[in-house]
């Protein structure tokens, strides 16, 4: 069995125009914003979604209503749209709407890095969870553990929704760094990791909940398209 999961990062975020971290606060989509997500439908027009997920964040819903605005009006039936905490970005506490370089230099300076691509190129992805949630005073923030275990329960959402057959497409509005902790986890060598996906892009996983996902429950199509 193999659902085809179209994951759409939002449309720009003021956060994302002012390099902010963005994890579970909200902050409105720009201009620019509104059109990736339009430019996101216009991909995705020809596509019947058997089923729509998004997290509980503004940008993420606005981003998911645009997409199927334009999916019901090229004559597709409307899927419901489940929104849902699961689908949230990573949760960064104490640094939430903090300059992107700044926070990452107070994850990363105690370990002898000072930027996010240094620490990942050192320890690995894992180690911007794990540094951040050291650094943060309160320890509010995602460790890789916590993240995973969030992020593995909206698979088996979609897994145990009985809407969704063989076959099916489904749309997934996502965040950046979801996007890249997926791709570093599921993709084989030769994808362009450095840079984070853009906003309104498409990521396409072939996802087979009948399989554990790291042996072949996850298969990458497409990426930051």
């Amino acid at each position: 069995m193999t659902f085809h999961l179209h994951l759409v990062r939002h449309g720009q975020t003021y956060f994302n125009r002012y390099n902010r971290l963005q994890g579970w606060s909200n902050s409105p989509l720009t201009e620019a914003g509104v059109a990736d997500a339009e430019k996101a439908g216009r991909k995705l027009e020809g596509l019947d979604f058997a089923a729509a997920y998004c997290s509980d964040t503004t940008r993420a819903e606005l981003t998911a209503k645009s997409i199927l605005d334009i999916n019901e009006q090229a004559g597709h039936r409307r899927p419901e749209l489940t929104v849902d905490m699961h689908f949230r970005e990573q949760f960064y506490g104490y640094y939430e709407g903090l300059d992107m370089a700044m926070a990452w230099y107070a994850a990363g300076a105690p370990h002898g890095v000072k930027t996010y691509n240094a620490i990942v190129e050192r320890f690995g992805l894992a180690a911007t969870k794990d540094f951040l949630k050291e650094a943060d005073p309160f320890h509010d923030a995602e460790s890789e553990t916590e993240y995973w275990e969030r992020v593995e329960g909206g698979f088996s959402l979609i897994a145990a929704n009985p809407a969704i057959k063989d076959g099916d497409d489904v749309l997934v509005i996502s965040h950046g760094n979801t996007l890249l902790s997926l791709m570093h986890r599921f993709a084989p060598e030769g994808y362009d990791l450095s840079e984070r996906p853009a906003n309104g892009s498409v990521t396409v996983l072939d996802y087979d909940p009948s399989r554990p996902l790291d042996e072949g429950g996850i298969t990458i199509v497409s990426y930051n398209r």
